[in-house]
Order: C-alpha cells, then structure tokens, then sequence
C-alpha cells in the first residue's frame, strides 16, 4: 500500500459522509478561502502550491498545480513558486539555527 496514489481521492466522499456537518463546513471554508476575491485565484492557488511544497503534501501539489494551471499560472510561474517556497524553508532552518549558538 501507498501512501500516497491520487486513487485515494476518491474516498473523500466516504469520509465525508462519515462527518456530513464538519465536511460541509470544511468544504464551504475551502471554497471561500480559494475563490477570488481581493487576491485573485490564480495568486492563491500558486499560494497553495507553495503551502503544499513547504508540507510536502502530494495530493495538494497536484491538486493546486493543476488549479493553479486552470486559473492561468504558467510554468515558470510554478517554478517561481517554487523557488520563493524553497527560500523560505530554507530561511526558516537559519533562523531557528540562532536557537543553537550562545551569541
């Protein structure tokens, strides 16, 4: 068993319907949070890419590369995304380094 295999995707509806009132609401929140808005969706969809790679989420990569692609981001915006997310991991691990030295 994987991990991780988009097949999966398709038990959300199970799940849900495990938890029909947290699910609707989860899903409500997520419509509005990703819908345009003073932040058009392009920009938080390539908002989600950068969240989903600092995670290191599979399924919300392709899921938000691809609606990312739909509300017309290109690939070198992807690849921009991708770089400003790899910076900022990267500065969040020499930030927490000054927690390692005495001064």
């Amino acid at each position: 068993m994987s991990m991780f295999d988009m097949a999966n995707m398709k038990k959300l509806k199970s799940l849900g319907a495990k938890a029909p009132d947290t699910w609707k609401g989860y899903l409500a929140f997520d419509e509005a949070a990703r819908a345009d808005g003073a932040i058009p969706k392009k920009y938080k969809e390539l908002m989600a890419v950068a969240v989903a790679l600092t995670t290191q989420c599979p399924y919300c990569i392709e899921i938000h590369k691809e609606e990312a692609l739909k509300a017309g981001a290109t690939e070198a915006e992807l690849a921009e995304t991708t770089f400003v997310a790899a910076a900022l991991r990267a500065g969040a691990s020499i930030t927490h380094g000054t927690h390692l030295i005495s001064k």
